[in-house]
C-alpha cells in the first residue's frame, strides 16, 4: 500500500537516491528543496528547514496532495568546515541549526500526524563522522552526533504508538564532491575503508527503505552504519 513519504533535501545526492527508492516501491514521495525543484514523479515543496513557518507550510502542502506523512526521512543538511580556533559562533550555530535544529522541526511536525495515525517511521541521516569525529568539522560532527540522541529520545517517547525512529550513518559516498577529489586523496580515504570503495547512494537508500519497511517494525533507536566497515559499528 502506497504511503506518504517526505524526504528533506531529497532533490540531489543521497536524498535523491532515497526519494527514488521510495518512488520505485510505489510510495507517494515529496521532497523539500530550496529552489531547484523536484525530479519527475515527485512532489517538490520549497522549504528551508531552519524556518519553522516554511516547515509548517511544506507539511500542509504535502498533506493536501498525499495525505498525512507516514514516513519522514530527515536528510537536509549543510557543512561549513573550519578549525576550532578559526570557527566563528555563527559558523558553528548555522550548521547545528540546519542539521540538528532542522531535524527537530520536521520531526515535531511529522510526529503530530503519526500520533493520529498511530504508526510512522522516522529515519535521520547522520554521518560516520558523528561517531569518529573529523578535524575541522566540530560543528558538523556535533550536529550529526546530536541526531543520535534526538532519535533515541523519540524512539522512547513515541514507540508505544508504533512509531519508530532510527539513524543511518553513511561513510564516504560517491557524489559530485568525491568525484572531484584528487586521486591521492581518494586513495588516502579508501585506505581507511575495509571494503576499499566508496558507497553508492543507492546503498544508503536501501538501508533507509528497509528501516521504513514492515520488516523493520521492531527496530527503533538503532544506528545503522553504511560505511564499508570504516567505523566497525561505532
Amino acid at each position: 500500500m502506497a504511503r506518504s513519504v517526505l524526504v528533506t533535501g531529497g532533490n540531489r545526492g543521497i536524498g535523491l537516491a532515497i526519494a527514488k527508492a521510495f518512488l520505485a516501491a510505489g510510495d507517494r514521495v515529496a521532497v523539500t528543496h530550496r529552489g531547484s525543484g523536484a525530479p519527475e514523479g515527485m512532489l517538490g515543496v520549497r522549504c528551508d528547514v531552519t524556518d519553522q513557518e516554511q516547515v509548517a507550510s511544506a507539511f500542509d502542502e504535502v498533506e493536501a496532495a498525499h495525505g498525512r506523512v507516514e514516513v519522514l526521512v530527515a536528510n537536509a543538511g549543510i557543512t561549513d568546515d573550519g578549525l576550532l580556533l578559526r570557527m566563528g559562533e555563527e559558523q558553528f550555530r548555522r550548521v547545528v541549526d540546519a542539521n540538528l535544529g532542522g531535524a527537530y522541526r520536521v520531526a515535531k511536525r511529522a510526529a503530530s500526524s503519526m500520533l493520529r495515525n498511530r504508526r510512522g517511521r522516522m529515519v535521520f541521516i547522520s554521518s560516520a563522522v558523528a561517531l569518529s569525529g573529523g578535524p575541522g568539522q566540530a560543528n558538523y560532527a556535533a550536529s550529526k552526533a546530536g541526531l543520535i540522541g534526538f532519535a533515541r529520545s523519540l524512539a522512547r517517547e513515541l514507540g508505544s504508538r508504533a512509531i519508530t525512529a532510527n539513524v543511518v550513518t553513511p561513510g564516504f559516498v560517491t557524489t559530485d564532491m568525491t568525484e572531484e577529489l584528487p586521486e591521492d586523496r581518494k586513495n588516502e580515504i579508501l585506505a581507511q575503508v575495509p571494503l576499499a570503495r566508496f558507497a553508492d547512494p543507492e546503498e544508503v537508500a536501501g538501508a533507509v527503505r528497509w528501516l521504513a519497511s514492515d520488516e523493520a517494525a521492531y527496530v527503533t533507536g538503532a544506528v545503522v552504519p553504511v560505511d564499508g566497515g570504516l567505523g566497525m559499528g561505532h
